[in-house]
């Protein structure tokens, strides 16, 4: 026997032939993830910032409903109006923080769900266009009393801001475009055509994990924070419910509207200013998941075709927003808010 003394001083009698006894960690499992709550293919279950409301339209003889938010100034009113325009991967109250400051500004907000998208009908026989949402964009518009505005698109809805004020050049007095996609066409970049079936089969296997996984890496460069889990979370909420497939199918159209749908072309039509803010950390390609390998790495994002497209427009400015990603009026609005009105702002003296 040997004899050794304890931590606490006491005598520990072992034995010399025993080996010595392991050290067994506790192990203490990590706390469980909140699970992914239903939160409905029309976002029942999610409250958005401002009051809710539905123009109600007919879709092929198909009833549906486009929501919306009509945000009254809160500040001294200065007679002007912008129409937020959300990306495919977020809704209209991920404008929350921009509305409101436009709004203390004495800006009214009109911030529509694409029919397709959020709180807005998806109806399966739906085939979807750019150009019928911009119509119907500008029917809301007719519809609230605003002949004019000022068109703030996100992502897709920097793509479908395009399309609008092509469309409708007397309904757009300024574009800001927001990290926008579809500044080029990516069948040129040899990207190839996916079916809707593949696309709706794609959609279909979408999970936190993957939508995290995704924005990590493509929008917020690599950080993550409570902020971007929100948004995330509300995304995935909507393939958990008995309205999975409805807008899983709703996502593949609509992505395949992209593909199918540029504006590219189109660009020197746009009469209205422009300006483009991008965030130069953006990893954004469209397209990407569908184009092969030996090409995905030669792709350009979307602050690289930015740089390129601004010459592009017959009055442009490019506004580059170091550090920040693809959702910059997330990751930092206060940055976004700044920039945002010294761009739409009227100038002293001119």
């Amino acid at each position: 026997m040997r004899v050794r003394v304890g931590i606490f001083g006491r005598i520990v009698m072992a034995s010399c032939l025993a080996a010595p006894a392991a050290t067994h960690a506790i192990a203490i499992p990590a706390p469980a993830e909140p699970a992914v709550v239903d939160t409905g293919a029309d976002l029942e279950r999610i409250a958005y910032p401002f009051t809710v409301q539905r123009m109600e339209i007919s879709m092929g003889g198909v009833p549906a409903g486009m929501a919306y938010m009509d945000v009254r100034p809160t500040g001294a009113a200065n007679g002007r109006t912008a129409v937020l325009l959300h990306g495919k991967n977020f809704c209209g109250n991920s404008w929350e923080r921009t509305a409101r400051v436009l709004a203390a500004a004495g800006w009214r907000v009109l911030i529509p769900d694409q029919i397709g998208f959020c709180k807005s009908s998806k109806p399966r026989t739906a085939q979807y266009s750019l150009h019928q949402m911009a119509l119907l964009t500008t029917r809301l518009m007719t519809a609230r009393g605003i002949a004019k505005a000022t068109v703030i698109g996100h992502s897709m809805g920097g793509m479908l801001a395009m399309r609008l004020a092509i469309a409708f050049p007397d309904r757009v007095d300024r574009l800001v475009l927001v990290n926008p996609i579809g500044l080029v066409n990516r069948a040129d970049d040899g990207i190839p055509y996916t079916a809707v079936e593949r696309l709706f089969e794609e959609q279909r296997t979408t999970s936190l994990a993957r939508i995290r996984a995704y924005q990590v890496e493509t929008y917020y460069h690599g950080g993550w924070t409570p902020d971007y889990e929100r948004w995330a979370r509300m995304q995935a909420g909507m393939y958990v419910g008995p309205g999975r497939d409805t807008v899983a199918l709703a996502q593949a159209k609509t992505s395949e509207m992209i593909y199918t749908q540029p504006v590219a072309y189109e660009l020197g039509r746009i009469r209205a200013p422009v300006t483009l803010m991008v965030g130069t950390l953006d990893k954004t390609v469209f397209g990407g998941e569908q184009a092969p390998a030996t090409l995905g790495r030669y792709l350009d994002t979307v602050p690289q075709m930015a740089a390129r497209a601004v010459a592009r427009f017959p009055g442009a400015t490019l506004v580059r927003l170091p550090g920040l990603g693809h959702v910059p009026q997330i990751e930092a609005p206060a940055r976004f808010e700044q920039a945002l009105m010294a761009a739409i702002t009227p100038r002293v003296g001119r």
